[in-house]
């Protein structure tokens, strides 16, 4: 290799889905030497050294992050910040921290002025994921495409931003910086209220399914295709509910109008505003599905049947 590689050591605290997928990503690239897996459950550290993800592990914290140049915090939104406050002491000067959360003023927040004078923080969320889990799930490409935010601050450190976002783009992420609290205010939105509604929509059928014990028999495909987010981890749910509450209780509120709306027009028998706000509804899910390139007509040719899955649950 003829240039420096940017980061001779790189520390992942959390070698799951999300921190197996970025250490392939690194090794694939060249952009680090020694990859050092650091977690709880030593069988799946032990699986992460046998796979090639990383080239050693520790369970234990201090060890782990000694000398390394780039730390990369991919836990739990809640445990994120008190992990970072406590490895601060340990890292050396010029050591860069980012974490992979879909919650990050609150992360920001506690963690910036927690740090050392000359350790970097930059907060980012890559908005990729998988149905499966744990480190066996991992793959280089798994960021290939989607988008990674990432949310720097006044005090942001110009120099671990630009490493930051060239790892990001280096995974195949399309990166987009943005401010902390617009992100939030954003995915509270686009993501924490779909789950808290698909949560409460599996809840509200199993109950109905509990009286009526035939009714599963008839659920179409699209009930499962529809409410599969909800097999995700209840316990990192609420975790993000906690840390984004503010934003996720203003969404949910205004979903509770829209729905108290439909439920009135439904009453009254009012079919020509359903089909107005169905209409509207379409028309905008209609505008999000990626344009297609013009093909020339052909027998071989099938449009595109079922549901589109682009969220990043895939």
């Amino acid at each position: 290799m003829t240039t420096e590689i940017p980061f001779n050591k790189v520390a992942i605290i959390g070698v799951g889905l999300i921190g197996g997928s970025i250490a392939m990503a690194l090794r694939s690239k060249g952009l680090c030497g020694h990859i050092t897996g650091i977690g709880r459950t030593i069988e799946n550290l032990v699986t992460a050294k046998k796979l090639g993800v990383v080239d050693s592990f520790t369970q234990e914290l201090e060890d782990g992050v000694k000398d390394a140049d780039l730390v990369i915090v991919a836990l739990p939104v809640k445990k994120t910040p008190e992990v970072i406050k406590r490895i601060g002491a340990y890292l050396k000067p010029g050591a860069i921290v980012t974490d992979v959360g879909s919650v990050k003023a609150a992360i920001i927040e506690a963690v910036e002025p927690a740090l050392p004078q000359g350790v970097h923080f930059v907060g980012a969320h890559p908005i990729a994921g998988g149905e499966q889990s744990g480190v066996a799930a991992a793959s280089a490409g798994l960021f290939q495409g989607h988008k990674c935010v990432i949310t720097p601050t006044e005090s942001t450190d110009k120099a671990a931003l630009a490493a930051v976002k060239k790892i990001w783009q280096e995974a195949g992420a399309q990166v987009v910086m943005m401010d902390a609290e617009i992100h939030d205010w954003i995915l509270a939105s686009t993501s924490h209220l779909p789950h808290i509604i698909i949560y409460n929509l599996v809840n509200a059928v199993g109950d109905t399914a509990n009286r009526r014990a035939d009714l599963m028999t008839y659920s179409a495909g699209g009930f499962k295709d529809s409410t599969r987010i909800a097999s995700s981890s209840p316990e990192m749910w609420s975790e993000i509910c906690g840390m984004n509450k503010g934003n996720i209780v203003d969404a949910i509120e205004g979903f509770q109008k829209r729905l108290e709306t439909v439920k009135k027009f439904i009453q009254a028998g009012d079919l020509s505003s359903l089909t107005r706000e169905f209409a509207k509804a379409k028309g905008f899910r209609d505008s999000l599905a990626p344009k297609q390139p013009a093909l020339h007509k052909s027998h071989d040719h099938k449009p595109h049947e079922g549901p589109c899955n682009h969220d990043h649950h895939k």
